[in-house]
C-alpha cells in the first residue's frame, strides 16, 4: 500500500469518527426519539433489508467483488421506491470515497477479522426525501472526481448543512463466519485486530484451497440500533420504544 493510499485511509478513519461525535451532538440536542432494534442475518453475495416505514428502506448489500475479489457489505438507506447512488445514509455519514463504518468489507486493505473487530458501527441517515433529492445533486457537483472534492465548496458545505437533521444509528455484530487474512493487519487496523477476539465469529475453511490476503466474509448476524424522530410511524411488525436520542 502506497504512502497516499495510507494517508487517504487515515485521513477517513478521522473523518469517520467524527461522524460519531456529530451523531453525539445531534442526540444531545435532540429529546425524545422513536428507538427501533432489528436484528438480522445476511450471507454473502445476498441482501438483507427491512422496511423503516415513511417510504424508507434499511438495505444491508453485498459489496461489489470487482477484480480484488472483495467480500462484505455496504448499509445502504434508501426510499422503498430506489432513487439510486448515492444513497441517504451515505449521503450523511461521510467520509466520500475512502474507508468508512457504513461498509463492513474487506476494502481498503482491511482483513475480514478485523472488518468484524470495527464494532459497532455508527453511522447517520437523511430522512427527508426532499434533502435527499438535493444532497444527490449537491455531491453530483461537489464530488464530481470522488474522492477528490472539486472546487465547489458551497455545495460541500450545504451537504454538511442538511447532515445537521439526520437521524442516527448503529449496527452491532452479533455473530460472523469468515476466512481469516493471512497478511499483516494494516497499521490503522491494529485495534481493529485486538477488539476482533471480543466479536462472535467463527472461522471457516476456504473451499477453494488457497490462502487470501484478506481473507474472506461469509455470513454476519448483527443487531441494528435506529433513532427516529419523535412521531415516525414505525410498521407494525416493528417495535419502537420511545427514548432519549442517542440511546
Amino acid at each position: 500500500m502506497s504512502l497516499r493510499s495510507l494517508r487517504r485511509i487515515r485521513k477517513g478513519i478521522f473523518a469517520a469518527l467524527t461522524v460519531c461525535a456529530s451523531a453525539a451532538a445531534w442526540a444531545a440536542a435532540s429529546t425524545q426519539c422513536e428507538n427501533v432494534i432489528i436484528t438480522g442475518e445476511v450471507t454473502a453475495g445476498q441482501e438483507w433489508k427491512s422496511v423503516l416505514g415513511q417510504g424508507w428502506v434499511f438495505r444491508v448489500v453485498p459489496v461489489p467483488p470487482l477484480q480484488a475479489g472483495y467480500s462484505g457489505w455496504d448499509l445502504v438507506v434508501d426510499r422503498d421506491q430506489p432513487v439510486g447512488f448515492p444513497d441517504a445514509l451515505y449521503m450523511a455519514t461521510p467520509p466520500y470515497g475512502s474507508i468508512n463504518q457504513r461498509e463492513i468489507a474487506t476494502t481498503y486493505g482491511v482483513r475480514a477479522q478485523d472488518a468484524v473487530g470495527w464494532n459497532p458501527r455508527s453511522f447517520r441517515f437523511l430522512i427527508d426525501p426532499k434533502a435527499l433529492t438535493e444532497a444527490q445533486a449537491l455531491y453530483r457537483s461537489a464530488f464530481r472526481n470522488v474522492p477528490g472534492p472539486t472546487e465547489d465548496a458551497g455545495a460541500a458545505a450545504r451537504l454538511l448543512d442538511l447532515q445537521k437533521s439526520a437521524a442516527a444509528g448503529e449496527l452491532r455484530i452479533l455473530d460472523a463466519g469468515l476466512v481469516p487474512g493471512t497478511s499483516d493487519p494494516a497499521p490503522f487496523a491494529q485495534a481493529w485486530t485486538q477488539a476482533a477476539s471480543r466479536t462472535g465469529y467463527h472461522v471457516e475453511s476456504d473451499a477453494a484451497n488457497h490462502s487470501s490476503a484478506r481473507g474472506a466474509l461469509r455470513w454476519m448476524r448483527f443487531e441494528l440500533t435506529l433513532w427516529l424522530p419523535s412521531g415516525w410511524r414505525v410498521p407494525r411488525d416493528l417495535h419502537a420504544s420511545r427514548t432519549r436520542c442517542g440511546g
